[in-house]
């Protein structure tokens, strides 16, 4: 069993969660998952099933979107609403928060949070935060392409953004209401884009679990690399590839490469007058 399986994930699971309750659903050891995304967080989660985790690397850098939730003054150590509350103050206005939001867009350094995974010295950042330290942590590089205020909802504003691998959406309601003196933290997150799949591909994780025929829902591995050109193979390059060999052909950049069966057998780079594998797809016998 091959493919991509666009999960629509519920909140109160982990990434790790959904991968390991698929592992038993789809009969499959071989699973892995593009993106972790908190437990409270719900929405896109694209798991790659059997040779697609070979895949898993082309889709690391890919750009997300979310519908987040920011309530304003309120701090928590957490930086979401279900940690600890340090500080409340009254919420700036929304014309103060639709000011301060063109600040946060383009490329900018941020400060991870003390409760993520991000490993420092063999310890995980949460492990240390639980224990009531904090160390210093290194801004990362990130950039958010898009910033926009959509509403209110139940008192809370709905941000909807664009942004880049590595990007903490709770950090970034967190330094909005710094800035805007009041405080500020994430009371929701849905992930509504990863990459080129979004929530009209995806499905729910109970009609996974619940569906006579969860292989039917797979997505083909090639469907990744839909913006690369497609080519198609001889019998005799066919042959090549399937050996690991360069083909002597020309061409450019990457391309997703064929079998005159059809069958999706690898992304490819050309290289001078040759076609150089990247990453094979097919099944060795």
């Amino acid at each position: 069993m091959n493919g991509i399986l666009i999960v629509d994930k519920p909140a109160g699971w982990t990434s790790q969660d959904v991968a390991a309750k698929l592992r038993g659903v789809l009969h499959e050891k071989r699973i892995g998952h593009g993106g972790t995304l908190d437990p409270m967080a719900t929405g896109v989660l694209p798991v790659f099933v059997g040779r697609a985790t070979r895949a898993v690397q082309f889709f690391e850098s890919a750009e997300k979107e979310y519908i987040a939730g920011l309530r304003l003054g309120v701090e928590t150590n957490t930086q979401d609403i279900e940690g600890e509350i340090l500080q409340t103050k009254p919420p700036a206005t929304r014309d103060a928060l639709e000011a301060v939001l063109p600040r946060f867009l383009g490329a900018q350094a941020q400060i991870p949070p003390m409760f993520s995974a991000i490993k420092i010295g063999g310890k995980k950042l949460y492990e240390l935060a639980r224990q009531g330290k904090e160390i210093e942590r290194q801004p990362r590089a990130i950039r958010i392409a898009e910033l926009e205020l959509l509403g209110e909802e139940n008192g809370d504003y709905l941000l909807r953004v664009r942004c880049s691998k590595g990007t903490y959406i709770r950090t970034l309601c967190h330094d909005i209401g710094q800035a805007l003196g009041c405080g500020g933290c994430m009371s929701s997150l849905r992930r509504t884009k990863a990459g080129i799949y979004d929530l009209a591909q995806s499905t729910p994780l109970d009609a996974i679990i619940a569906s006579e025929n969860p292989e039917a829902l797979l997505l083909p591995v090639d469907s990744l690399f839909a913006d690369y050109t497609a080519i198609t193979l001889s019998g005799k390059q066919e042959a090549l590839c399937r050996c690991g060999n360069a083909i002597p052909m020309q061409g450019s950049g990457f391309v997703r490469v064929y079998a005159q069966s059809g069958e999706f057998l690898m992304v490819g780079q050309f290289s001078g007058n040759s076609l150089r594998t990247v990453k094979s797809f097919f099944e060795v016998s």
